[in-house]
């Protein structure tokens, strides 16, 4: 486990959790289909639940409607970020300063665990979906959402046009989420595609900010303010526009 790159990954989430909303768009409408997902798979019967990665509570405040009473984790590895969906009420939970892929637990604990757009901030998904898979009770399910390949393509290619490498992690595809999940068990995933509200690069830029989600792949170093201006000429010249794929994975225990 790279632990300075989660330091570095906590600080930034932190350091945007008070405005984090703000910038929440695509963030707001998977956490959503996170729980419409959990609550199809099971509508009921549900003693306990762990989310990984809350950020600001916008998966937690759903969770906790759908099923009120529920004993219910809530973990984040920004202490900040858990700070804020701690402070917002109408949660009881227990809140937990937790790395996702390195859980606190051990054996099957949960009927749920959810998550939304967390699990791309791992360094081994695999690894970690096996053994978040391991804390399901008999029939519980693992139901996240996370990006995939296609997230911010047109901020690849204008990096791309100017030859220089870009910042944003290699996410899986789809096709790899699948094949992934295939090998855990009874696992399905889907994606589903989300713009961001930027009219140019500066725009882009301001929403990942916005999020935290300014900590570049592992190896890549931030473009100098030359390299950087023309990176986003291309990316105007391109639209100025772009947007996320979101994929969506379940695994569930067999009975």
């Amino acid at each position: 486990m790279n632990r300075p790159r989660k330091q570095r990954i906590s600080d930034a989430f932190g350091a945007a959790a008070a405005y984090y909303d703000d910038h929440a768009g695509p963030q707001r409408q998977a956490a959503a289909l996170v729980a419409d997902l959990a609550q199809r798979q099971r509508p009921d019967g549900v003693a306990r639940i762990l989310e990984i990665g809350c950020g600001t509570g916008l998966l937690t405040r759903d969770i906790q409607a759908r099923w009120p009473g529920v004993e219910l984790v809530v973990t984040d590895l920004s202490p900040g970020m858990l700070d804020v969906a701690a402070s917002r009420g109408l949660v009881a939970a227990t809140f937990l300063e937790m790395d996702g892929e390195a859980p606190s637990f051990d054996g099957p604990w949960f009927d749920l665990i959810l998550s939304s757009l967390a699990f791309q901030w791992f360094d081994d998904l695999a690894g970690a979906v096996a053994r978040l898979a391991g804390l399901l009770r008999p029939g519980g399910s693992l139901i996240f959402s996370t990006m995939g390949q296609g997230s911010f393509a047109r901020w690849r290619a204008a990096h791309a046009v100017c030859g220089v490498a870009c910042g944003v992690p290699d996410y899986p595809t789809l096709e790899a989420l699948r094949a992934m999940l295939a090998g855990v068990g009874d696992g399905f995933g889907f994606d589903e595609d989300y713009p961001i509200e930027c009219r140019d690069a500066r725009g882009l830029i301001a929403h990942l900010r916005g999020i935290g989600a300014v900590v570049a792949d592992e190896g890549r170093a931030p473009l100098r303010p030359g390299d950087l201006r023309r990176v986003m000429a291309a990316f105007e010249a391109d639209g100025g526009v772009d947007g996320y794929q979101v994929l969506f994975g379940r695994v569930t225990r067999g009975a």
